[in-house]
């Protein structure tokens, strides 16, 4: 073979070139860093030939050449033809093995120019030293790509490494360290073992890496090779190898296609491929125009065979393909995952995506529920956003809230299963935009029906199953998530304040007893839970003693302590005792059925329309508007001797106490005008402890009369009816009030007629007259003192005061005249012209008396004495005086005032 490759050579310079420039090429282009891939590949066609295990040994002896030793079928003369032969190969179609060219020991070359193939049935040399030699010894010039080395071969007699059939050694170049070349090897063993199934093991340098396959089912294995595991799944065209980590398979890393090893072709498949396609000669490529289809056809085995809760993370990510395989083998995985049947199902089954829903962002909960509604439902772990863009790719249809809603719309389910689905819908609303998609969600109502949407719906308790006046949600299918949709929850009061209620009572038919059977029991359900009631609700008809229907607020309990103070012809009747056993007297009394007094309650009331005694009189009476209505009814209805009795059963109800105690409220001022306590108005009598009109006033005689002051007399004059009760007692000579008292009540009606509080004319004057000194007389003979100098000339007797700034008033109300008409004087007699400043007795007497000093002049007497005329005449000394003129004149007596 030597000599005729010599020959060949000789007789053909150009071959020679020829066989050097393509040995150079292979060499630096197709098999650069591909020697361990290369040489492995030839281990594993040999020991799948011989039939045995294959393992494969790299180590580096004391001299620093590698030597790669493997198991298997031992080198033949076409091996070694193929060796010297840069494109022909050993290996036929019936190999089965990698390639078909037998170029790719020229990989040997990237390392070494000095190469032993040693086998059991004797080996052969390449060496570049020998080669050399041989050209010059035929005087053949070198060409400039350097000799072809691997076209001599010389015979090598030293057999292979004891255990193992082949061994090459390479002596390695300068250029390339050995150290280096077997570290690469290590890197490289774990992926060759996991693609060259006829390799069992390699061994590094006295490291065994091990593979071990174990077989889990016809299609599917397990590899584990060092610490690292995969689930290998087998297709007629390919393997499909995926990552396990802590027992569950995983997506692997970009990578590339395998055929069986590496490639260049760039992959972004979430499995590992080592398929079986056409390649280029150097196996970075495939050839042009290869079809993927067959490899492709068994990827969605591959999928359905992994674990349920892996199969989607399968699914190859939506984006650019790496390259042109890349992305012709994923459009076709991508029609063939859309098709076939792999993607778990909530009922267990696997589903073809295609025909699949999958409910987004769903919990395991909803999916159960809806089982049988939604069409073909993914697995409720596939549900998030998280697997969305997967399943998308493959053609699963996704359901949104809005369209989730749509769907179960129309549904005759138990009010529980609704429960489960509000429950399960719960943590989906997270926003506004959710709560709005569900705004169309069906809800069940108490009474049977179903409705569109929560927001026109209301939850109550447990005792509003009943309530039919408004969208009840089904007590049944109550959850969290109606609410947070804006169904209302509505407590017993709220409930029983709805006007849809007033107008179910309004239009309620009483000859329909079943209609009123079930309004009464929905409406005592709820008001023995209850707070404070609209007082139209005392329009809900009761059965009384004689069983008759009658308004609640009509009838009385049984025993109820106002039967005993109600005239004797009232309109109430007393409630059937029976019903008092059925509902309670909490729910009777609730709605409007007497114990004490009812009351009513209006916020913002417009007008006198709540069916109240006198109503009228006391609203026009008001200066404006109450804000709130809060009255006692049937006030009129109270015996005349009954009031003291009646205003206790008032006080010890909180509800109308609070109405009693407001002194501008209608009841309040009812009993002020009506009321009679000892044949006398309430107005009449004052607190004990309120000593304003003490001696004119009598105090209540009651046990809790300190309670009842916005009943009785105020300690001001609020009103006509105030002025002429105090005018009257002030005129009755059987009453001894103290010269305060007299002035101060004076004065207090005075200051009211003065601010237009009353008007004179809904006063009538008195005939008679209190005066200053306690004594009753006729108006006509008092004098009302309109002038501090006048109070030292007008006897007690006639003296009538209040205060200086309303004695005009007075007099108007009196009808008295003033005592500055009434009452002339002259000053008799010369004093000291002066100033109140120039007088230090004046400025003493006003410091004491923590008096601002009067500006002006002032004459001062030794002693003051005027001359009277008219209603009193006489000489009299006063201790001072203004004359008409405006003119002061006093006594020097203020020098040394009395007490200082």
């Amino acid at each position: 073979m030597r000599e005729s490759v010599l020959a060949a050579w000789g007789s053909s310079p150009t071959r020679l070139r020829e066989d050097s420039a393509s040995e150079s090429d292979l060499v630096r282009g197709g098999y650069r860093d591909r020697l361990l891939t290369e040489l492995a590949q030839n281990a594993a066609d040999a020991a799948r030939r011989a039939g045995v295990p294959g393992r494969m040994a790299v180590w580096t002896d004391h001299a620093g050449a590698v030597h790669v030793a493997n198991t298997g079928a031992a080198l033949d003369v076409s091996g070694v033809h193929a060796l010297t032969a840069l494109r022909a190969s050993g290996k036929t179609a019936a190999d089965s093995g990698v390639g078909q060219f037998g170029v790719g020991f020229t990989a040997v070359r990237s390392v070494s120019d000095e190469i032993e193939v040693r086998s059991r049935n004797g080996g052969v040399m390449f060496s570049a030293h020998r080669t050399l030699e041989a050209l010059r010894e035929r005087d053949m010039r070198t060409p400039d790509t350097g000799v072809p080395v691997l076209r001599l071969a010389w015979p090598v007699a030293v057999p292979p490494t004891d255990g193992f059939d082949t061994e090459i050694v390479l002596t390695v170049r300068a250029d390339a360290a050995a150290n280096s070349v077997a570290a690469g090897f290590a890197d490289e063993a774990v992926d060759l073992l996991l693609e060259l199934e006829a390799l069992n093991s390699i061994e590094i340098d006295g490291v065994v890496i091990d593979c071990v396959r174990t077989t889990l089912d016809d299609s599917s294995a397990e590899i584990t090779i060092g610490s690292r595991t995969w689930r290998q799944f087998v297709t007629p065209a390919a393997r499909w190898l995926a990552p396990v980590v802590d027992g569950v398979p995983v997506p692997s890393p970009p990578d590339v296609l395998r055929a069986p090893t590496r490639s260049d072709e760039l992959m972004s498949l979430p499995a590992l491929v080592i398929a079986d396609v056409p390649m280029q000669p150097d196996r970075r490529r495939v050839l042009p125009g290869v079809s993927f289809d067959a490899v492709a056809h068994g990827y969605p085995d591959f999928v359905a065979s992994l674990p349920a809760g892996s199969k989607a993370s399968f699914v190859p990510e939506v984006g650019f393909a790496r390259s042109e395989v890349d992305g012709a083998l994923r459009e076709l995985i991508f029609r063939r995952l859309s098709s076939a049947p792999w993607l778990p199902g909530a009922d267990g089954r696997d589903l073809v995506p295609e025909q699949a829903n999958v409910i987004a962002d769903a919990t395991e909960e909803l999916v159960s529920a809806l089982v049988d509604v939604v069409p073909n439902p993914v697995d409720a772990s596939l549900s998030g956003a998280r697997h969305a863009s997967a399943l998308s790719a493959v053609g699963v249809r996704r359901i949104g809230l809005a369209r989730l809603a749509e769907m179960v719309g129309g549904l005759d389910r138990e009010p529980s299963w609704w429960r489960r689905v509000y429950d399960a819908l719960t943590p989906l609303v997270v926003d506004g935009v959710a709560a709005e998609e569900l705004a169309a969600l069906p809800v069940p109502l108490a009474d049977g029906r179903t409705v569109t949407g929560p927001r026109t719906t209301v939850i109550g308790s447990d005792a509003s199953a009943a309530v039919t006046w408004v969208r009840l949600v089904h007590p049944d299918a109550v959850s969290s998530l109606l609410t947070r949709l804006g169904a209302r929850e509505a407590t017993a009061t709220e409930l029983l304040s709805d006007p849809a209620l007033e107008a179910a009572l309004d239009d309620l038919d009483w000859d329909e007893s079943e209609e009123v059977d079930r309004l009464v029991d929905a409406v005592l359900a709820l008001a023995g839970e209850a707070g404070e009631l609209p007082s139209w609700l005392g329009g809900l008809p009761l059965a009384d003693d004689e069983g008759e229907l009658r308004s609640a607020d009509e009838l009385l309990l049984p025993g109820a302590p106002l039967a005993d103070l109600l005239v004797q012809d009232s309109p109430f009747g007393v409630l059937a005792s029976a019903v008092v056993d059925r509902f309670g007297e909490r729910a009777l009394r609730a709605v409007g059925v007497g114990w004490g007094f009812s009351v009513v309650r209006d916020e913002l009331p417009t007008g006198p329309d709540h069916d109240l005694d006198d109503e009228a009189a006391w609203w026009s009476s008001l200066s404006d508007e109450p804000e709130t209505l809060l009255a006692v009814r049937d006030l009129d209805l109270v015996r005349s001797d009954a009031w003291t009795e009646a205003l206790t059963v008032l006080l010890d109800d909180p509800v109308t106490c609070a109405a009693l105690v407001d002194r501008e409220g209608y009841t309040a001022w009812w009993l002020r005008r009506h009321a009679r306590l000892h044949d006398s108005r309430p107005i009449e009598f004052r607190a004990p402890s309120d000593e304003t009109f003490a001696g004119l006033l009598d105090p209540l005689d009651h046990p809790r009369a300190d309670e009842l002051r916005a009943v009785l007399s105020a300690s001001n004059c609020e009103n006509a009816d105030t002025a002429r009760v105090l005018l009257a007692a002030l005129s009755d000579s059987q009453r001894t009030p103290t010269p305060a008292v007299i002035a101060r009540t004076h004065t207090l009606i005075a200051t009211a007629v003065a601010e237009q509080r009353i008007e004179v004319s809904d006063i009538d004057p008195p005939d008679r007259v209190r005066t200053l000194g306690g004594t009753v007389v006729d108006a006509s003979d008092a004098l009302v003192i309109d002038a501090p100098w006048l109070a030292s000339v007008v006897p007690p007797e006639v003296a009538v005061l209040s205060d200086m700034a309303t004695a005009a008033a007075l007099a108007d109300v009196l009808d008295v005249g003033q005592a500055s008409e009434a009452i002339g004087g002259e000053v008799i007699g010369v004093g000291r012209v002066s100033s109140w400043d120039r007088e230090p007795g004046a400025v003493l007497a006003c410091a004491v008396m923590g008096l601002p000093l009067p500006s002006g002049g002032v004459v001062v007497h030794h002693e003051l004495v005027v001359r009277l005329s008219g209603d009193v005449s006489g000489d009299r000394e006063v201790p001072w005086w203004v004359t008409a003129d405006g003119t002061v004149h006093c006594t020097q007596s203020w020098e040394r005032p009395r007490g200082a």
